[in-house]
């Protein structure tokens, strides 16, 4: 069993490339950058002259690519990339992508992040009319659609499985001619398209990686889009016009990297309105804010400024242990937080902290961090947590899928306040929320998806709905 710091973890990130003489080694750099969103397994696919090698294993990316000859073999001007972390499927090599389909008649690389809410009844669907699954990763099922289809090309038949999935969805495919991204109707996960120096053209899951490869932005991917890339450059399609944007709020408040834009928000700028609303909504007098690190540092910053009270390092990183340490006995779980967070002592000693954090999921990492500083001496610690209380399951990506993960379903404010040992607690609000990160792309919550908080969920559930509606989702 492992035990994270962090209690969500979103499930994959996605990086393609066109054009480029040296595609593998591109995209390992931009995958590296979003090595954030996936930690258990990576694969690179590249494209030569309609010849597909891979490369996959489980791990970090620098595990999978130890051996520099891995990479070195991967020669083509085209490719497309993967980071996984299991949701859907289980943490096996069989399900870590991207995957690579051979037909008589072309070839296909398809890789995925999100999760989809229609994946049991499809796959029931397609095994019953004899369909044979390699992996149980909800991904493979838009390869049979896509093959099943009726459709006349290779377009239409992927607009029409595109149209047959449903929920959160971000997919990159690459064929001997074209590298085809496409999103979701509400566009749950980001998704961008930039273009380096030499004329090639990249997709990413985040803006992040388009800076580390050195490409500029061109757009966002929209809702119900599919785009296709070729020798020719960039031709922008739809496969649905019934699109609402419901972007995940989580990526602003923890999953994105605080350098990267979503739809013309930096996530930095973000979060630091996120502290500063914080600030006003729930003032306190202390000596000093502290920020969790890495995700809560930016609302940490944002709310001293907003309160006037000093901006503090009083946790500190060990930045060398992996997100998925393995700890052996109960005893090493419990003290895991320490093996990962350090309090200053001689910062926080007879002091009273404000402690930012961006959300709290099962409690039990806030309350050994709050044990860590009264144990570093200090007097008092008051939490502050930059986001709406986490009451709801998500189903579009994120690997909490019942109210009994969540502390905050099952506890009032004030119970939370007593489990995690704080002086005080408070959330901001979903208001405060929405106005930190100021979308304004329409609907009730501007353009984000706020499912999390208040249980308003932009689809169906489909598979999902007998369990909503005969369990509560507990």
């Amino acid at each position: 069993m492992s035990y994270e710091i962090r209690g969500l973890n979103e499930e994959c990130g996605v990086f393609g490339i066109w054009g480029h003489p040296d595609a593998a080694r591109v995209t390992y750099f931009g995958l590296h950058s979003l090595q954030h969103r996936g930690q258990e397994g990576a694969g690179i696919v590249v494209n030569q002259d309609g010849h597909f090698q891979s490369h996959r294993g489980l791990g970090l990316l620098a595990d999978v690519f130890a051996n520099p000859n891995d990479l070195k073999r991967l020669n083509g001007n085209r490719a497309i990339g993967h980071v996984r972390y299991a949701t859907s499927g289980h943490g096996n090599l069989e399900n870590v992508q991207p995957f690579i389909f051979q037909f008589y008649d072309c070839q296909v690389a398809l890789a995925h992040n999100g999760n989809l809410v229609n994946a049991e009844a499809l796959r029931f669907q397609i095994e019953h009319e004899g369909g044979i699954f390699h992996s149980n990763s909800d991904t493979e099922l838009l390869m049979h659609l896509i093959r099943k289809s009726s459709a006349h090309s290779f377009e239409a038949k992927l607009k029409d499985a595109l149209n047959q999935v449903k929920g959160g969805f971000a997919y990159l495919l690459m064929t001997d001619k074209g590298l085809y991204a496409s999103l979701d109707p509400h566009a749950f996960r980001p998704l961008v398209i930039g273009q380096m120096r030499n004329g090639a053209y990249v997709v990413a899951s985040e803006t992040c990686a388009l800076d580390v490869v050195g490409a500029s932005f061109i757009r966002d991917v929209e809702p119900g889009e599919l785009i296709r890339i070729d020798d020719d450059g960039i031709s922008i399609m739809t496969y649905t016009t019934q699109t609402n944007y419901a972007i995940c709020a989580m990526e602003y408040i923890y999953f994105a990297r605080p350098d990267s834009t979503i739809k013309g928000v930096n996530v930095h700028r973000a979060r630091k309105r996120m502290g500063a609303k914080l600030a006003d909504e729930a003032p306190c007098q202390a000596d000093m804010v502290i920020g969790v690190p890495n995700s809560s540092l930016s609302a940490a910053s944002g709310y001293a400024e907003a309160s006037g009270i000093p901006y503090e390092m009083g946790l500190v990183k060990n930045q060398y242990i992996g997100r998925t340490f393995i700890q052996p006995t109960q005893e090493l779980r419990e003290e895991g937080v320490r093996m990962k967070l350090s309090a200053v002592r001689g910062v926080v000693e007879g002091k009273i902290v404000i402690l930012v954090d961006d959300s709290i999921v099962r409690g039990t990492t806030c309350r050994r961090i709050v044990r860590l500083l009264k144990e570093a001496g200090a007097s008092e610690v008051h939490v502050r947590i930059a986001a709406p209380p986490l009451k709801y399951p998500c189903f579009y990506g994120i690997d909490i899928q019942t109210k009994k993960e969540l502390i905050a379903s099952n506890h009032s404010i004030q119970d939370i306040q007593k489990i995690i040992g704080a002086d005080s607690l408070c959330f901001l609000s979903e208001t405060g929320l929405i106005e930190a990160i100021d979308l304004q792309l329409g609907g009730p919550y501007q353009g984000l998806c706020m499912s999390y908080f208040n249980g308003d969920y932009p689809t169906n559930l489909y598979d999902y709905q007998k369990t909503l509606t005969t369990h509560s989702l507990t």
